[in-house]
């Protein structure tokens, strides 16, 4: 085998390595679940390797509810606080009540749901009115965590 040949297949083999050890080293993507078609909402994503947070936005911009997608979450449910019941991904959930420091008029509410052994969603609503606290727990409950996603929405 002459030199030139040798060398293209040294360095051809050193790429895929490269490649695949790359390609391992890199944790699976995350991404946000999947909205409901008719809900006229997007998708604003931030995040890192730990940590994905998802702010469900209308075409005004409004965040009408958010989750964030972890390994482990700082949110800790407290009983006292506990409001509705609900099922998101498929798991009877219960939501509680919160509050934003320098919004008190807000409506808030807050959920944990364990999707996989090593992947946990907090989700938050933070409305101004019952009724739009109501209709972004209903939302949230139509959220598809198992759809393939092709783009971000």
């Amino acid at each position: 085998m002459n030199s030139l040949i040798r060398r293209s297949l040294l360095w051809g083999a050193c790429a895929l390595g490269i490649a695949a050890a790359s390609a391992h080293a890199q944790p699976a993507a995350a991404s946000c679940p999947q909205l409901p078609a008719d809900s006229g909402l997007s998708w604003e994503q931030r995040g890192n390797d730990a940590f994905l947070i998802c702010s469900a936005v209308d075409a005004n911009g409004n965040e009408v509810f958010g989750l964030s997608l972890s390994a482990d979450t700082a949110f800790q449910p407290r009983r006292g606080n506990r409001e509705e019941r609900g099922v998101v991904a498929g798991q009877d959930i219960r939501w509680y009540r919160a509050e934003v420091a320098n919004q008190p008029e807000l409506l808030v509410r807050e959920t944990l749901v364990e999707l996989d052994r090593d992947r946990v969603a907090h989700i938050w609503v933070r409305r101004q009115s019952e009724a739009e606290l109501r209709d972004g727990l209903v939302l949230v409950e139509r959220l598809d965590f198992d759809a393939p996603r092709l783009s971000s929405n």
